[in-house]
């Protein structure tokens, strides 16, 4: 009877690689502290994670002039998740004529590795409601989840500028097929929510939105579970900030989605808790959503808990394994009530980096 418990307990023990790609700025030393939460349930779970580091963004420039060299992206596509920290370098930043910038790096990854969703969860932490600029019973409760397209629109459609220089353009360009596939995406996330889906557009304005929104009205008839609604982006914007309790899903294009994600992210009081997980054809990258932060960058003070719950992000969206992704969940809110937290959001004492992340690993480690 023993071997046959033992065999069945072995089933749910998993074996698998994970590309990490640690980027520029503070992204290496993040990443770090998010590979110790894993490691760590690693050991209290008995899973088995490879991690094959890999180049990047401004880090690969500066090694073989590519933001984004084919060796990586083969890598991502043979694992079975990839850990993302961040592009970004103030050498090319600052540079206006520089013809390869880290960025082109992740738009890059994005197209190659057929990233077509990005889901950005927003909540508020028990621990640090009153850090949020918004009143209390406005966010308090606050739980809702975007839906970005993320390969298609401005960010990749036909660009240029005319030949004198003073004119330029950007084609917002969108399938039938890419929209139906970012939406089909979203239904099965309100599926497993509050069967809530509010589509976000510019209908009145926009062909493009157009597109959208008869898509979305025709698919919603295969979905009569849930409950869809259409918004404006310029009201949805407003309303993110006034009633937020309001939405459970919300779906958008690539370029309202970067700027309603950024925006909501102010509810939780700090960019630097929160995670994104970006679903592909190939594999799912899992990155926290608040850039390199060159200014940061080896001064041990960046805020690690975003891409701790990355991590946690990765363990249940892409593994599947939901008790281990909220094992690592709590041990984050455990240091925020513990008030081990880095000067971004500390009151009182601020910790490093190396030392949240250190606290967050031993709370993992005594997990029953």
């Amino acid at each position: 009877m023993q071997k046959i418990i033992l065999k069945i307990n072995s089933i749910h023990k998993m074996n698998k690689q994970i590309a990490v790609l640690p980027g520029d700025g503070i992204g290496p030393e993040v990443i770090a502290e998010a590979q110790k939460s894993l490691q760590a349930i690693e050991k209290i779970r008995g899973h088995k994670f490879t991690y094959v580091p890999v180049l990047g963004g401004a880090a690969a420039i500066d090694a073989c002039g590519n933001p984004m060299p084919d060796e990586t992206v083969d890598i991502c596509k043979q694992s079975d998740a990839v850990l993302f920290g961040a592009f970004g370098s103030p050498k090319y930043d600052n540079d206006p004529n520089a013809k390869v910038r880290p960025e082109q790096g992740l738009l890059a990854i994005r197209k190659r590795l057929e990233l077509f969703a990005n889901i950005r969860p927003i909540y508020t932490f028990p621990a640090l409601i009153h850090k949020s600029p918004i009143k209390k019973e406005i966010v308090d409760g606050a739980d809702f989840v975007v839906v970005r397209e993320l390969t298609g629109g401005m960010y990749f459609g036909m660009k240029g500028r005319t030949e004198d220089g003073k004119s330029a353009f950007d084609t917002n360009l969108y399938s039938v097929y890419e929209i139906e596939r970012i939406l089909k995406c979203a239904y099965e996330l309100s599926l497993k929510r509050r069967k809530k889906l509010l589509v976000v557009d510019k209908a009145n304005v926009l062909a493009s939105s157009r597109l959208w929104r008869e898509t979305a009205q025709r698919m919603s008839k295969d979905y009569p579970e849930v409950e869809t609604s259409y918004m404006f982006v310029d009201n949805a914007s407003m309303r993110i900030v006034t009633t937020p309790k309001d939405f459970d899903v919300m779906v958008t294009e690539n370029t309202f989605g970067d700027i309603l994600t950024d925006e909501a992210s102010v509810i939780t009081g700090s960019m630097g808790l929160m995670p994104s997980a970006s679903i592909g054809v190939y594999t799912s990258l899992f990155e926290p959503i608040h850039g390199s932060y060159p200014q940061a960058a080896g001064k041990n003070i960046a805020n690690p808990m975003a891409a701790i719950l990355s991590a946690a992000m990765l363990l249940e969206t892409g593994f599947g394994l939901k008790e281990e992704a909220q094992i690592v969940t709590d041990a984050v809110n455990k240091a925020l009530a513990d008030g081990i937290r880095t000067e971004d959001i500390a009151e009182g004492k601020a910790y490093g980096t190396k030392e949240v992340g250190d606290y967050i690993a031993k709370v993992i480690l005594e997990t029953k």
